[in-house]
């Protein structure tokens, strides 16, 4: 019989791998139904992880690339369908004979100063043009909405913007012609008369049979005719309507109180304002025409001035134009002291570059 070696009780449990072969991993097996081992835990957590964050960033990436390519137009590119590249100055319709407003000095110079001139420099600085790059036409009410002025030779061109004391209508902004800004002043109309006039004016029924002086084509005239009789007188210019009261051609005149009150603070008291409590605003804007990316831009403009409290130039307008003509027009509420709520345009921006609050505008 064989004997059996002495120390068979210590034979291995596995047979030697054959000769080539790797030897088995030799640690402890993993029963059925135990936790995974520590180390293999910890694996699969940060594979996990990464994974999850790979996901939100690809979302993430995804999202702003949709957005950037299907969102509205940047500012850059507003500019260009504007047609600013390339265009070495700008044409701004202007009112000429409006004290405090929008005046043109007689001078050899021949400056213009008041509160639209102001918020015509606010806005081309915004679209990068310095006061020395635009020009100033002279433009009269009835051209407002055709965007037509004249040159210092007398000749009519087109205008790129007009600040000249329009105001915003349901019929005005029907005309394709006519494309308005955000409002940028409030007022109201009003009545001026010489100081001698008997009685105070509170309505424009009290004109009843008088003669009256206003703008044609404007919100003024629309008004008189729906409210009285009275023999009314259309001019081109207000300044004509003034010196036609001052020598007793008219009894009154009527338009924004915003205007009159610059002819009632240079009369040195021979003319009077009576405020006809209107209940209608009357909201100046300014008119791009057609040109809707050039109205953005303006909006764009507006909207900087309005929610950036560093950007104090509307405010120093207000300042420097109309707060002077107050004292000589009490009781009147010649213009609202605050720049109209303005919300932000369709511009595309960043995330990180929306630093101006998003306010809510109360509805008029």
């Amino acid at each position: 019989m064989t004997e059996e070696p002495a120390d068979s009780g210590a034979r291995a449990e596995n047979p030697p791998a054959p000769s080539g072969e790797h030897e088995p991993w030799s640690g402890p097996e993993q029963e059925p139904g135990s936790p995974p081992a520590p180390g293999r835990s910890r694996r699969v957590r940060r594979f996990r992880l990464a994974a999850w964050v790979a996901l939100v960033l690809a979302a993430i990436v995804v999202g702003a690339s949709v957005m950037w390519v299907n969102g509205p137009p940047t500012e850059a590119e507003l500019r260009e369908k504007a047609g600013l590249f390339n265009k070495d100055r700008l044409r701004i319709g202007v009112k000429t004979d409006t004290p405090g407003i929008a005046f043109q000095e007689q001078t050899g110079r021949r400056a213009f100063k008041g509160f639209d001139i102001q918020i015509a420099y606010l806005i081309a600085a915004d679209l990068g043009y310095r006061p020395d790059k635009v020009d100033f036409l002279a433009i009269e009410t009835e051209d407002r909405a055709r965007m037509q002025a004249l040159d210092a030779n007398g000749r009519f061109v087109g205008v790129d913007l007009v600040v000249a004391t329009f105001s915003v209508t349901r019929d005005r902004r029907e005309d394709p012609s006519v494309g308005f800004s955000t409002p940028y002043l409030y007022t109201e109309q009003s009545v001026v008369t010489r100081s001698d006039y008997p009685g105070k004016i509170t309505s424009l029924g009290q004109l009843e049979g008088k003669k009256v002086c206003t703008l044609g084509t404007s919100t003024s005239e629309t008004e008189l005719a729906k409210a009285t009789r009275a023999t009314v007188t259309a001019k081109n210019l207000i300044s004509d309507c003034a010196a036609g009261l001052e020598v007793g051609d008219f009894d009154a005149m009527t338009t924004d109180a915003a205007i009159l009150a610059g002819f009632v603070a240079e009369s040195g008291g021979a003319f009077r304002h009576h405020d006809i409590a209107l209940e209608k605003t009357e909201m100046w804007a300014v008119n791009a025409g057609s040109n809707e990316a050039l109205r953005t831009l303006v909006d764009l403009a507006l909207y900087r001035s309005y929610a950036d409290p560093q950007d104090q130039r509307w405010e120093q307008a207000y300042q420097a134009y109309i707060d002077p003509l107050l004292p000589a027009s009490p009781n009147v509420n010649v213009a609202q002291a605050e720049q109209p709520c303005t919300l932000p345009p369709p511009v595309r921006r960043w995330p990180w570059e929306r630093t101006l609050p998003v306010q809510d505008c109360p509805s008029r």
